[in-house]
């Protein structure tokens, strides 16, 4: 950002009329951000009909646990058969794991798929997803300049909670919008 900030750790919301259906009410955590590039994972788009306890499964990760049939988030369009575990800080993949802010990180390996299906060493909370966005120098500067995208502070609900549909409005909430009176359409005084 201009005053040398960075957005790692912040929660993304799109403005209506984004013009770009894969983002339409996405709601994204920035995981990682510097003056070369721009990544996070939508929380608010699930796949319908894919559980974790059904992809777990699919990947032959053993449970030893009865695993809660959370819905498989679309993190994004970026690498879309690639899977990324957004998780509470209790659980740490040593140098695999990415702290995104004060109670959560990252982490894409295998490890943590079998620590979610395991008694002693899950998470307290996760939240599984395919893909990732990803934005390249001063593009997701100029898009937030352009008004595409507001963004709040990170909270547990806003990540892990499974209400998605809700998640957009609650994260408008936070910054005192109300969502119904948004429009998708500028204009200029």
């Amino acid at each position: 950002m201009e005053d040398g900030s960075f957005l790692s750790g912040q929660i993304l919301i799109a403005m209506p009329g984004i013009g770009d259906p894969r983002f339409e009410r996405a709601v994204v955590l920035i995981c990682a951000h510097d003056e070369s590039h721009a990544m996070g994972i939508a929380v608010n788009r699930p796949v319908e009909g894919l559980t974790v306890p059904d992809l777990l499964k699919r990947l032959e990760v053993k449970s030893t646990i009865e695993i809660p049939p959370d819905l498989v988030l679309m993190g994004g369009p970026v690498e879309r058969e690639r899977g990324f575990v957004l998780h509470t800080n209790d659980y740490m993949a040593g140098d695999h794991s990415l702290p995104i802010g004060d109670d959560v990180s990252l982490t894409a390996t295998r490890e943590v798929l079998e620590a979610m299906a395991g008694h002693n060493s899950a998470p307290r909370r996760s939240l599984l997803a395919l893909g990732y966005a990803g934005w390249g120098p001063g593009q997701l500067e100029r898009e937030i300049r352009e008004n595409v995208w507001l963004t709040c502070e990170a909270d547990e609900s806003l990540i892990f909670d499974g209400d998605h549909a809700q998640k957009w409005s609650k994260a408008l909430a936070k910054l005192g919008v109300d969502a119904s009176l948004l429009s998708a359409t500028a204009g200029r005084a």
